[in-house]
């Protein structure tokens, strides 16, 4: 009899936890509220046809666009850049590519980088500010120091201190620099997060009822104090593809020309603005528009999951 009420007990705890005692769970609350937001669906939208875009450049592409065509190198011109012409959209890159195909697939390029920078940049984050918001004292200080030094410098500057310390540059330097500028960002909003945690109706029940503070940190603090951070997550995808592009304008990502990524691709045509302009113009515009989709998510997601702006 004991044990069924201690398990009485601990259901209603997780019920607690939930927000099941007001009818409708916060995510299902924030889904309906983004399905009635233009700004969210403007966002989503764009992310959606990014991400088909990602996907399927491959199959997409009406060229290969990793080959030189005859067609092409036979019309290059240290002043001249071949335009749109049958069977080439947007006619040449400055090597002789396929310039439409090239965006295609720079496309997907691009979402892996934002991809995995934000993905390392979250798991290294959580683990951080979970060890700081559930153990606290001296590891809290200690952690929380390490964050501020690092939020000490602007992202870009450390950015590119960090992918200066790696010997040769590659697509990978890009990833880990840009995931180490995200580090403190979410390890401090998931410490701050779980420390709101700590005084809530569900953590204080599990204590008094004995429940183990690991199970508690697990089962009650960590998933709901996980709303912020995954917010965050949506925002940092947006910056973490632009200062990808800044690494790669500035020389330290992937050297290899042929690789097709947009801000590769920004970088490489810096020297032939004045004879093809829109070898720049339009990855500069698909980062643009790109990173404008995940902000203009990132930012209806917060409000639609900040009960400050509820009706």
């Amino acid at each position: 009899m004991a044990s069924k009420l201690m398990q009485r007990r601990r259901d209603r705890i997780d019920e607690l936890a939930a927000g099941a005692d007001e009818g409708v769970s916060l995510a299902k609350d924030a889904m309906r509220r983004m399905a009635r937001n233009p700004v969210a669906i403007t966002g989503a939208s764009i992310i959606a046809v990014f991400a088909v875009l990602a996907v399927l450049s491959p199959v997409l592409a009406p060229k290969d666009p990793f080959i030189r065509y005859n067609e092409l190198t036979d019309r290059l011109r240290p002043d001249a850049i071949p335009g749109p012409m049958p069977g080439f959209l947007l006619g040449s890159d400055q090597n002789g590519y396929d310039f439409f195909s090239r965006l295609l697939v720079g496309a997907q390029q691009t979402l892996i980088v934002g991809v995995m920078a934000t993905l390392i940049g979250v798991s290294i984050g959580i683990v951080l500010g979970g060890l700081a918001g559930a153990i606290g004292g001296w590891v809290d200080t200690l952690l929380m120091r390490f964050t501020d030094i690092m939020l000490s410098f602007p992202s870009l500057l450390l950015a590119i201190s960090i992918a200066a310390l790696f010997a040769r540059t590659s697509q990978w330097t890009v990833i880990i620099a840009v995931a180490m500028v995200a580090v403190p960002i979410f390890a401090r909003l998931l410490r701050g997060s779980m420390l709101a945690q700590r005084h809530s109706d569900h953590v204080l029940a599990a204590t008094a009822l004995g429940v183990h503070r690991r199970t508690i940190v697990f089962r009650h603090m960590l998933p709901n104090a996980l709303g912020p951070v995954i917010v965050q997550a949506t925002l940092t995808l947006a910056t973490a593809i632009i200062d990808a592009a800044a690494l790669s304008f500035l020389g330290l990502g992937d050297p290899d020309p042929v690789r097709a990524e947009w801000g590769l691709m920004l970088a490489n045509a810096q020297d032939y603005l004045e004879v093809k302009p829109e070898l720049a113009f339009y990855p500069a515009i698909a980062i643009i528009v790109v990173a404008l989709g995940f902000t203009l998510l990132g930012e209806s997601l917060r409000e639609a999951l900040d009960p400050k702006t509820r009706r």
